[in-house]
């Protein structure tokens, strides 16, 4: 039995009620309350699904072949040539594709053609709106079945409205896109300038972790009462505390777990057991032992067969080369500015 498209209309401003069925213009039917001028259309009336092959036979070429999990190789042969929506027929199958020109589909994709009275493009963003785990049919491995598919129900505009929705939504991520590839070459360039500034020098000096700072331990924080205190584990912030380990900056290292990425801590802050933190620091910046952190290889100090564990003592046996007082600051001020950066870009890309 096929189980009826719940497309969310709500997550739109919009809610299901006697007191809505009233709202100008909109209209209550099966998917839910939609404009007036739309219609409810099961997807077999606009659209045809096609099913991947193998290409295993084919020559190497430039036509894409694509799976769930997007570009696997380049062949001599196509199946479709235009625009087209995939989704996925078994495994992942919640990840639609927008596809254009000459390409090629592996049988776990199925590929969309033949649209009637409606844009690919519109079809890939409703596509993105349909919950298809609900139309899982396997117990194991995801899959989806085509007479399912057709069936399930979607709301069409009319076709300048839909031109309208697909040239408003493409351009959104277009311009997603573009910050994306900013934020990738920011990136990139801090990583490159961070490996120019931490080589160490002729003038540099050899010192133990343990000579110029101290680990501390992490402890339970569940006797504790809410408060603004962050709780931090090596998974990041956990909760909010009333009382605090350590006030001021501080380089949070895994103890147990995650063991690899280290991060930076500053003002009132609460450990878990699994999160070392440094302080007592001595003859050095602790925003530059940050960035000396992100270079070492901690997992070659790795003390556990299971699940990964670092030791204090091994940790304060760490040897690295420092350079001077007014290096570490000039060093730490740079890639901090660098970060402010990346950080305001992040922050743009998740509102955009």
């Amino acid at each position: 039995m096929v189980t009826e498209n719940k497309m969310n209309w709500s997550e739109a401003g919009i809610h299901s009620t006697k007191e809505n069925n009233k709202v100008k213009g909109m209209k209550q039917t099966e998917i839910g309350l939609i404009p007036e001028d739309w219609k409810v259309v099961e997807i077999h009336e606009i659209l045809k699904f096609g099913s991947g092959r193998d290409y295993k036979h084919l020559s190497s070429g430039e036509i894409p072949v694509y799976g769930t999990g997007g570009f696997m190789t380049s062949v001599n042969e196509f199946l479709y040539d235009g625009e087209s929506v995939g989704i996925g027929r078994k495994g992942t199958i919640d990840k639609p594709v927008f596809l254009k020109g000459k390409f090629w589909t592996v049988d776990t994709l199925f590929f969309t053609h033949s649209f009637i009275n409606t844009f690919p493009r519109f079809v890939f963003y409703q596509f993105n709106r349909i919950p298809w785990k609900e139309y899982n049919e396997a117990s194991g491995v995801p899959s989806l079945n085509k007479n399912t598919l057709e069936q399930i129900r979607i709301g069409l505009p009319p076709l300048a409205e839909q031109e309208a929705i697909a040239a408003a939504l493409s351009d959104c991520d277009a311009w997603i896109v573009s910050i994306e590839q900013v934020l990738a070459k920011k990136r990139l360039i801090k990583q490159g300038v961070m490996q120019e500034l931490l080589t160490p020098k002729e003038d540099w000096e050899v010192k133990k972790l343990g000579d110029i700072l101290q680990f501390g331990s992490g402890r339970d924080y569940k006797h504790l009462k809410s408060g603004e205190i962050p709780v931090y584990g090596t998974g990041g912030v956990m909760t909010y505390v009333n009382e605090y380990l350590y006030d001021v900056e501080s380089v949070g290292i895994g103890r147990k777990g995650t063991i690899d990425k280290p991060v930076f801590l500053k003002g009132k802050f609460w450990t878990v057991d699994t999160l070392f933190f440094t302080h007592s620091f001595n003859g050095v910046i602790p925003k530059y032992i940050y960035y000396q952190f992100l270079l070492i290889a901690w997992k070659e100090y790795n003390e556990a067969s299971g699940v990964p564990s670092l030791n204090k003592n091994t940790l304060e046996q760490i040897e690295i080369k420092l350079p001077s007082f007014s290096e570490q600051t000039r060093i730490a001020t740079i890639l901090s500015d660098m970060d402010l950066e990346i950080e305001a870009l992040e922050q743009k890309l998740n509102k955009a």
